[in-house]
């Protein structure tokens, strides 16, 4: 009996034990949502009030995930001059293929173009005496479906020769051929090699002999270009465009572009894609990369000289970090453009003589740096100088205001990179004294070797970590370089494709950035776009496809910080057992008619916040007319957007009726909010 009552108090004592563990498990859930305490002070006494500078927060394009070739550069076909394999035959001739088969047509590569950078051209073959209804030739997809929409204009543009005449029927028509959306039928007519010049515009390369304009072609036939508008009849997403005939013969076709006639300010550039970009009141651009400026190899690393002049004549080349050819068409000159038309400060990163894998010895550098140099001269060269004609040749005589420039890409600590520095600082030093220089090795910890103005910072990491790192710079030495913090991110693990949790945390690294604009003059999120189709580095920015578009939630965090550069700022102090999962930052911006006091708090944390927020030495009441409340929020901390929900996260806004000097607001958890206080007069101390 002994034996059995002890069996019966062991399991009295397990039953015990079991309760007394559920009962902690209820207590810790229940203290888990517990609603926290906080109280944020903002200190708005024009004593502390600092200026951020004006550059604070811009963004970093890079031609990765097919971000500018299938992207915000508007071109619809992809591999336009066949150049996709360099330029040895049989090219490449991806993604275009034949309409027709073996038997009715061939085609193939070779060297006969009339351009001298770029010298392979398409060879059609028809092979049939009675083609198939429709025709045989060839089609372009474009970068994965060419969007058509009904109404629209598109500006064909293509260079053709044949050694008889040719019918070509020209059209857009559904992925399968089968719906025509619009349609064109263009004879062509071989010239004579000589012309009169009232033809010489139908050459590319005329040259003058005795007053006689000759086409630099071989062949008895001349490259003819040919330019239709084809106004769609119709919507589809996913077309393309292709060139029928019904007669035997050669035809040789090169430079093929399709371009919708609605580009942004006619410069090119996809306007849906620009309007996003502009939404995030971008103060500087940086461009064209990233590893894109490297290149796997020197050989592939981007090149501006061959970036620049006529479309038609760009070689065009391969991208070998992230393995695409780019025609170029978004080429040196289209980046400053576009710099100028988002009202953003150009800054130009330039290879430096390093790649990933090869080097140039510091001792043979000198031509990389008069490359340089020249570039510098093509962008603010007088319409006189030599390079500064070529820019004023391709339409803007005025010179662009670039005054940064990066010297390489996350190339310190690369054998030549401090030596290939120098020769670059020094040369532009002189040439160009009010650039700003930009170094590729990080001070935020230890001072530089070398001179600089900035220095890089990048930083990918998951979201606790970049959460932590809000206080980064609050170490940092006040002297010598200020920090431009060119690549941020939360990736991998707890990213997804662009995860709430992901822009919690780079909300929290950004008011750090704030709290320490004395020493940190630019910052941009990396990377800003990825083409659906071509998902290499996640998350980014912005997504899209051929038609549509949506920002993650890291995009419409930063639309969130968009006032801040140029704004004032003011401390502010957090008190709460709770404040480890708190971040926050406080400023006084102005638009064209009102001034607010922005304070911006990120509760990073499970569990709700009530939070009291307390102003003083303001300069001006808080009026509740006009305050307002923006919440970045889910019910899902790792809730992404997508084509089907691209609004599942975005800021909600709403009036903020008890707005005052003091006040009491409830943070949710895994929340962004920002509170906008009217202030009752304009007079600010922005002013000072």
């Amino acid at each position: 009996m002994g034996s059995r009552e002890s069996s019966f108090m062991s399991t009295i004592f397990f039953f015990l034990l079991l309760f007394s563990l559920g009962c902690k498990c209820i207590a810790s859930e229940l203290h888990l949502h517990a609603t926290q305490t906080a109280v944020l002070k903002v200190d708005a006494s024009p004593q502390l009030a600092r200026q951020i500078p004006d550059t604070l927060f811009g963004i970093f394009f890079e031609e990765i995930n097919h971000a500018g070739a299938g992207g915000i550069w508007a071109e619809l076909v992809s591999n336009r001059g066949f150049e996709a394999g360099g330029p040895h035959t049989p090219s490449n001739i991806d993604p275009w293929s034949i309409i027709g088969d073996d038997s009715s047509i061939f085609v193939a590569t070779d060297r006969t173009s009339c351009f001298s950078r770029n010298t392979v051209a398409l060879r059609m073959e028809v092979l049939c005496d009675n083609c198939p209804a429709g025709g045989v030739g060839i089609y372009s997809p474009g970068f994965w479906g060419m969007n058509i929409e009904d109404g629209k204009t598109y500006n064909l543009v293509m260079y053709v020769k044949s050694p008889e005449t040719v019918e070509l029927t020209v059209s857009l028509t559904s992925s399968d051929g089968s719906q025509n959306l619009a349609s064109t039928t263009i004879p062509l007519v071989p010239f004579l090699s000589i012309l009169g010049q009232e033809n010489k515009d139908v050459c590319p390369f005329p040259l003058v002999l005795k007053g006689l304009y000759c086409c630099r072609v071989s062949g008895v036939s001349n490259w003819t270009k040919l330019e239709q508008k084809l106004v769609a009849q119709g919507t589809n997403r996913t077309s393309r465009l292709q060139i029928t005939t019904n007669k035997k013969g050669v035809v040789w076709f090169d430079q093929v572009s399709l371009m919708p006639a609605d580009t942004y300010k006619g410069h090119g550039f996809r306007t849906e894609l620009i309007s996003m970009m502009l939404d995030l009141k971008p103060r500087f651009l940086r461009f064209p990369g990233g590893c894109f400026v490297e290149g796997e190899w020197l050989r592939n690393a981007f090149r501006w000289r061959e970036s620049i002049g006529p479309w038609e004549e760009r070689p065009g080349h391969f991208g070998d970090v992230w393995h695409y050819w780019t025609d170029d068409g978004l080429g040196y000159y289209e980046f400053l453009q576009l710099s100028e038309d988002l009202g953003a400060a150009p800054i130009w990163v330039f290879n430096n003589g390093i790649s990933h894998n090869d080097e140039v010895d510091t001792a043979a550098i000198a031509p990389f740096v008069k490359d340089v140099l020249d570039s510098l001269e093509f962008a603010r060269g007088s319409a006189d100088s030599t390079w500064g004609s070529v820019r004023a040749a391709m339409g803007h005589p005025e010179p662009f205001p670039v005054k940064y420039v990066a010297i390489g890409n996350e190339d310190c600590g690369k054998k030549f990179y401090r030596g290939n520095y120098l020769k670059f600082y020094n040369a532009i030093r002189e040439a160009y004294p009010d650039i700003q220089m930009i170094s590729n090795c990080d001070a935020s910890s230890s001072p530089l070797d070398h001179p600089a103005d900035l220095y890089d910072f990048h930083v990918y990491t998951d979201s606790k970590t970049l959460f932590s790192m809000k206080n980064t710079f609050d170490r940092s030495s006040r002297n010598g370089p200020k920090a431009f913090v060119s690549e941020y991110a939360v990736w991998r693990s707890d990213a997804g494709r662009g995860s709430l949790l992901a822009s919690l945390a780079e909300a929290a690294f950004l008011t750090g950035l704030e709290k320490n604009s004395d020493v940190v003059q630019m910052a941009s999120y990396a990377p800003l776009f990825v083409n659906n189709n071509d998902q290499t580095w996640n998350p980014d920015a912005i997504v899209f496809n051929s038609w549509q578009q949506y920002g993650t939630p890291s995009y419409w965090m930063q639309t969130l910080f968009g006032e801040s550069s140029g704004a004032i700022f003011h401390p502010v102090t957090i008190t709460s057992s709770y404040s480890g999962s708190l971040a926050a930052s406080a400023i006084t911006w102005q638009d064209s008619e009102n001034s607010f006091l922005r304070v911006k708090i990120i509760n990073f944390g499970s569990d709700p916040v009530s939070l009291t927020i307390s102003a003083t030495g303001l300069q001006a009441r808080v009026n509740a007319l006009g305050s307002t409340a923006t919440v970045l929020t889910s019910s899902n901390v790792m809730d992404e957007n997508s084509f089907s929900n691209p609004n599942k996260v975005v800021p909600v806004k709403s009036q903020l009726s008890n707005a005052a000097e003091q006040m009491q607001v409830t943070l949710v958890p895994h929340s962004f909010s920002s509170f906008d206080l009217a202030l009752a007069q304009s007079k600010l101390v922005a002013e000072m």
